[in-house]
């Protein structure tokens, strides 16, 4: 559908939408260039609160996965307003805002419309010098692939919603999904990576297969260095709790994926559409230590290497 449109001609737009990239990226001038994003979901978890602060984070991702610092944000929302309570409504709200401002960010409006069911997120702009933007079209072969946050939150906000998620599951899926993907502003800033991704609704096999066409390269994965959030997402997995957009990852990238050996719940968990999902960044190997300084001082719930960067191959992805 996309591809219909009219293509943005102007030379001042560095990144647009036509390599599936984050957020857009548009030079103000030599130093300095706005990053722009948008986006929005229904509900994941039954907290308001909660809800919003996963919605920000998630909006907020998009700007820290191109190297940008988030300055402005404007609330997206569209509410029941006959069905939710004034109450709830401030709490989804509050909790975004609480998001907005750990982000040095701030929050200047919104705008907000009746629907038959909640949705919310931010429209976020951020700032970032125009050769230190990271971005999906500019992975090298050689380059290391190093992960932020563990795979499975679409397994387990999916056991969530169907009641058999335990109570720790979801303290713990919450509390990933609301940390803010700071640390890939640092290492923009830093000039250690030039290509990164954040890994949301298409999955890590999704992101990483657009990353690779917009690169003209493939990748290697090594699926026993990628964890889950926990040993109760492979039970889940094993209990068929399988949200939809999971299985349609995975049936959209197999053709482009060399799975070898893998068994299905690896599959799965590759191909796990994530909400406010870690950051993928590639990284030079003689850089990679500066990088996991970085990550180490923000204490990101992992900082891994799960595979490298390839020249092109026949398949877009190898799964090891």
């Amino acid at each position: 559908m996309l591809r219909r449109l009219p293509a943005t001609e102007d030379p001042n737009l560095l990144v647009g939408a036509a390599t599936a990239d984050d957020a857009g990226v548009y030079k103000l001038r030599a130093d300095l260039a706005l990053v722009q994003t948008v986006d929005f979901f229904t509900p994941i978890v039954d907290d308001p609160y909660d809800y919003g602060q996963i919605a920000a984070a998630n909006s907020l991702s998009d700007c820290y996965a191109m190297g940008g610092r988030p300055v402005t944000a404007m609330n997206v929302m569209a509410v029941p307003a006959d069905v939710l309570p004034p109450e709830t409504i401030a709490r989804i709200l509050r909790g975004g805002a609480a998001k907005v401002k750990e982000a040095g960010c701030a929050l200047v409006g919104g705008h907000t419309i009746k629907n038959p069911e909640p949705v919310y997120g931010l429209s976020v702009t951020g700032v970032v010098h125009p050769k230190r933007v990271m971005t999906n079209a500019a992975a090298s072969a050689g380059d290391l692939l190093v992960r932020t946050k563990p795979l499975g939150t679409g397994v387990a906000t999916t056991g969530i919603k169907r009641g058999i998620a335990t109570p720790a599951l979801q303290k713990q899926v919450t509390s990933l999904m609301a940390r803010l993907n700071t640390p890939g502003a640092d290492v923009a800033e830093a000039g250690l990576v030039k290509a990164a991704t954040d890994v949301t609704g298409f999955g890590l096999l999704g992101h990483l297969a657009s990353m690779c066409r917009a690169s003209r390269t493939s990748a290697e994965l090594d699926a026993a260095a990628i964890p889950a959030i926990s040993d109760e997402i492979g039970q889940l997995i094993q209990q068929d709790c399988i949200p939809g957009g999971t299985r349609a990852n995975l049936k959209a990238c197999d053709d482009c994926v060399d799975w070898g050996d893998a068994p299905d719940a690896t599959r799965l968990l590759l191909a796990d559409a994530q909400t406010s999902g870690g950051l993928l960044l590639c990284v030079p190997p003689k850089k990679l230590d500066a990088v996991l300084a970085i990550l180490k001082r923000h204490r990101t719930p992992i900082a891994r290497v799960i595979g490298r960067i390839t020249r092109r191959a026949p398949a877009l992805i190898r799964v090891r």
